[in-house]
């Protein structure tokens, strides 16, 4: 069985062929989906995916960095309720900091993080850290909060070997590998090749960054494989050791 820890199957892209794309997962062996929350507009749509799909579907409670947004403190308030009176939520995320759009909101984004690992300490829940072209700034948050408490993954992790270097030595923390590791100029290969498999776990990140062959079409849970081939390739081990490495990673770190 595979895991696809990082999947927003809820989100309007699906909305013409929800079911049919899970059964395509679950036909290709991805048979456990982790959703990671947005905002406060999209926990019904989750919540309602994991009512549909109970034995398929995990859900995450937190407040993505590119949604920090004027009502930021409406949005946590009201999404801590959700978390703390709710024990099905297996993680907080999709959390941390993006600068990439817009830097408007950078000190929210900053507040906003730390606020949400301390519901994942409160709570003894991993984080699932959303990083781009912020990673820097995420450093200088975790520095500061990191613990023996603390686990988590950098989701869809695009960083240098330092990079990766550095968030391993956190302690608690894996590397999320996506479809960008199968893009032909993106280098993650090089860097992935310098990684113990047992700091990695896979996702899709769907319905964005689809692996190549389906760049540009939308991305779903089946196409995964791609991942875990190319993955299989990168450090030259057969694909039923990646199953089985990165399953057990994944279940390791969400508890499940």
């Amino acid at each position: 069985m595979y895991i696809d820890s990082h999947t927003h199957l809820y989100v309007e892209a699906f909305e013409e062929d929800r079911k049919e794309t899970i059964q395509r997962a679950i036909d290709a062996g991805v048979e456990l989906l982790l959703l990671p929350n947005i905002d406060v507009e999209t926990i019904n749509p989750m919540k309602q995916l994991v009512l549909d799909f109970p034995n398929n579907c995990k859900a995450m409670m937190g407040l993505h960095p590119g949604n920090v947004k004027e009502d930021w403190k409406e949005q946590l308030s009201l999404m801590k309720e959700e978390l703390y009176s709710n024990d099905d939520y297996i993680a907080v995320g999709e959390i941390g900091m993006d600068l990439y759009w817009d830097k408007t909101f950078v000190n929210e984004q900053r507040i906003a993080f730390a606020e949400q690992i301390g519901w994942a300490k409160e709570l003894n829940l991993p984080i699932v850290i959303h990083a781009r072209d912020a990673f820097q700034e995420i450093y200088e948050v975790l520095d500061e909060l990191n613990d023996d408490a603390l686990r988590g993954v950098f989701h869809c992790f695009t960083g240098t070997k330092e990079d990766a270097e550095k968030v391993l030595n956190y302690g608690g923390f894996k590397l999320g590998i996506g479809g960008v590791l199968t893009f032909k100029n993106s280098k993650l290969d090089e860097v992935i090749e310098t990684i113990d498999l047992e700091h990695i776990i896979l996702e899709t990140d769907s319905p964005y960054l689809p692996p190549v062959p389906y760049r540009g079409k939308r991305n779903e849970s089946s196409y995964l494989l791609h991942v875990a081939e190319k993955l299989a390739d990168v450090k030259k081990v057969s694909m039923r050791e990646i199953e089985e490495i990165t399953t057990k990673n994944t279940k390791q770190l969400f508890k499940l």
